[in-house]
């Protein structure tokens, strides 16, 4: 019974560390190094592409939204309507994905001679057991992408690309998104100003 419950807290804890592996966090973004950044005041949001629609609730949008529109106003811009020096969009893509992990346990006890430095009793040989298990789960990993145009040339300016597994808890999840998008707009060219 004692290897039994062994073996369910070994496989409980390389569960948790797959799932951990798989929820973090992969950023990336470029940007046209011959713009000044900082000559930028307002932003607009263009929306998202019709097929974010699909895969994102409303919710989740507006957190995302949100997220973004703070962190530009932090860099000194204000979220504007229309007519915006800067021009944001939005693009989600969400992928299934499933992992397959096997874990093979020896139970039981094997040969152990000698007592204390080959001196005293002995325990002999005795049964072992080898168990392989094979787990198989599914996830979901999202994909956030940010494109920001200078809106008199119309062209691309900066792109910031967030990868993480998604979390089916939307408590976790409204807590963990301005967090993703923080970390992504520190690769955005300009530095939050200093709070007060």
């Amino acid at each position: 019974m004692k290897s039994k419950s062994s073996f369910i807290l070994l496989a409980l804890i390389v569960a948790s560390y797959l799932f951990s592996g798989c929820s973090s966090l992969k950023l990336s973004a470029d940007y046209d190094k011959t713009v000044d950044f900082s000559k930028y005041k307002t932003i607009e949001f263009y929306g998202w592409a019709k097929e974010s629609d699909k895969l994102l609730n409303g919710m989740d949008k507006t957190r995302i939204e949100d997220a973004f529109a703070n962190e530009f106003y932090k860099r000194g811009m204000s979220l504007v309507k229309s007519d915006g020096d800067l021009v944001v969009t939005l693009f989600i893509v969400i992928e299934n994905k499933t992992e397959t992990t096997a874990h093979t346990a020896n139970m039981g006890y094997g040969g152990y001679y000698g007592g204390y430095y080959g001196y005293g009793p002995g325990w002999g040989w005795g049964p072992s057991y080898t168990t392989t298990s094979v787990s198989t789960y599914d996830y979901k990993v999202g994909t956030v992408i940010c494109d920001v145009y200078d809106k008199s040339e119309e062209r691309l300016i900066w792109e910031g690309i967030a990868t993480k597994t998604i979390d089916d808890n939307p408590n976790t999840r409204e807590k963990n998104i301005p967090k993703a998008v923080a970390l992504l707009m520190k690769k955005y060219p300009v530095a939050p100003k200093e709070e007060n």
